[in-house]
């Protein structure tokens, strides 16, 4: 082992959601031989709307040892069991993506071949039946256990998830240093950041830099230019306007994603508050017009004043350049449509980690981690543009340029291969599964013109009680669960001043 070359000091640039995850997982899981400092100002604000989540956050939480009630508890969190879109089809038509398997798949095909042969037979039971998280999140109910699988996500407060992080980052040995960056100093041989000004004086030397600067990319960006590939002319919205309001007297145990006239608006419930906010394509809306249309559909009295967030769709060309690793919103941003921005956060952190170079960097390592991070992300822009693009919304022009968009060609694959004969494909490295593909190809509307000739191994009998069965299974199981805000207050009741 060559010392000279070793990594011992890491400076993560940026607290927030980013920055604390990242400190968190670095000083629990490597932190003995590490010296990990984060650098943040108290003037400088964060984002701070990552308000929902995915259910690949407990593998996250498992790694750092991190209690579910006592995080809940901490950060005023409801459970999340899926994401209800409304007019996205159509204005009128609502539909839910719900966590959790669809039925039951076969070695050969998944439910959905069984699913479409029982609607050719005249079983037009919503796809959702066969879903206890789907019938849940309908109903209001919701129940976990300690031997339960964790399809479940949750709604919480993102500054006080960030204070929980820092607690467990700090208790692990790293530490916070106040300030705002002045410069960012470059090695004049190779090109690597060899420390940080700070405005007190203070200069943070490293060998590792994690760039968790948010949009700015004070690091990844204005030092290194690194690049960037925009994607807006897929994911047209480029602002979004977000407010609190009072909490709901009966949060459900769902985000809601309604679709409005030039984009869409979010609302998300938590047990002291609700998270509101308005994503649109300013192409076709101003500001001024968006806070306005949010006021108007907003429960409650608002808590602050409304904010606008500008933001630019699509990722940077590398998110590991030199000695610095762009995680968070400064490595790139996909909308908050699904409730990804955390998970890509998560995958990020977990990415460096198992290609930590801890005795020097690698370029052969550096270019695995920045494939794979490049190829996840765009997995996950796909299912994003999907909503967009299939749809049969033409009320306003906002929409039909949505509809007439060309897409990825790895996206209308998928489009093609579902339409065509119901497969959904995954190529090994996705996020969302099968059951998530095909639930949202169904509600915005596509179906399938074939299905897998294994079905018709059943006769129509056998799949007719096969079909009742999943779905009486999964009436069994919600029937018995109790209500979701019972279960909050039984199980994670916030701690509120």
């Amino acid at each position: 082992m060559n010392d000279e070359n070793r990594i011992r000091r890491v400076i993560i640039a940026g607290g927030g959601t980013a920055g604390w995850m990242t400190a968190a997982a670095l000083a629990k899981l490597l932190g003995k031989n590490l010296d990990i400092k984060l650098v943040e100002s108290e003037a400088i604000g964060t984002v701070g709307v990552g308000e929902a989540t995915i259910p690949t956050l407990h593998l996250f939480h498992q790694l750092l040892g991190i209690d579910e009630r006592e995080l809940m508890a901490y950060t005023n969190a409801t459970f999340k069991l899926g994401i209800a879109f409304e007019n996205w089809k159509d204005v009128g038509q609502d539909y839910i993506h719900s966590f959790g398997a669809a039925g039951k798949d076969c070695w050969a095909c998944n439910f959905s071949h069984f699913w479409v042969k029982g609607r050719q037979l005249g079983i037009h039971h919503d796809i959702g039946d066969y879903t206890r998280e789907h019938l849940g999140a309908r109903e209001g109910r919701f129940a976990v256990s300690p031997r339960s699988e964790r399809t479940h996500a949750y709604h919480f407060d993102a500054s006080l998830y960030a204070k929980f992080l820092r607690n467990l980052a700090e208790k692990h040995g790293a530490q916070r240093i106040e300030g705002k960056i002045e410069q960012v100093q470059l090695d004049h041989h190779n090109g690597h950041i060899k420390a940080l000004k700070l405005d007190s004086g203070k200069l943070l030397e490293g060998d590792l830099f994690i760039d968790c600067t948010g949009f700015r990319g004070l690091l990844i960006d204005q030092a290194l230019h690194t690049g960037y590939d925009d994607w807006g002319h897929w994911l047209p919205s480029d602002r979004a306007v977000a407010v609190q309001t009072g909490k709901s007297e009966n949060p459900v145990a769902y985000t809601r994603s309604i679709a409005r006239e030039s984009g869409w608006q979010w609302r998300i419930p938590l047990q002291s508050r609700t998270g509101n906010g308005l994503v649109y394509c300013s192409h076709y809306m101003n500001d001024d017009q968006a806070m306005e249309q949010l006021l108007e559909n907003v429960e409650g009295e608002p808590l602050i004043q409304p904010r606008v967030i500008p933001f630019r769709t699509g990722t940077r060309r590398k998110h590991w350049n030199k000695n610095c690793v762009a995680i968070g919103l400064s490595s790139g941003f996909i909308e908050p449509l699904e409730s990804t921005s955390i998970h890509l956060i998560q995958r990020s952190i977990v990415r460096l980690m198992t290609f930590f170079p801890a005795n020097g960097f690698v370029q052969a390592d550096i270019k695995e981690f920045n494939r794979l991070i490049r190829e996840e992300t765009e997995n996950v822009r796909d299912f994003v543009v999907l909503h967009y693009k299939l749809t049969d919304r033409q009320d306003t022009e906002f929409w039909r340029h949505c509809r007439a968009m060309e897409v990825p060609d790895s996206l209308v694959h998928r489009m093609e291969m579902f339409e065509q004969g119901g497969r959904v494909y995954q190529n090994g490295t996705e996020l969302f599964g099968e059951s998530s593909w095909l639930q949202v190809l169904l509600g915005q509307g596509l179906m399938p013109r074939s299905y897998h000739p294994i079905v018709d191994m059943m006769s129509d009998e056998e799949l007719a009680r096969f079909l009742s069965g999943i779905r009486s299974d999964v009436r069994a199981a919600v029937d018995s669960w109790p209500n979701h805000l019972e279960f909050i207050n039984h199980y994670c009741k916030a701690r509120l001043e």
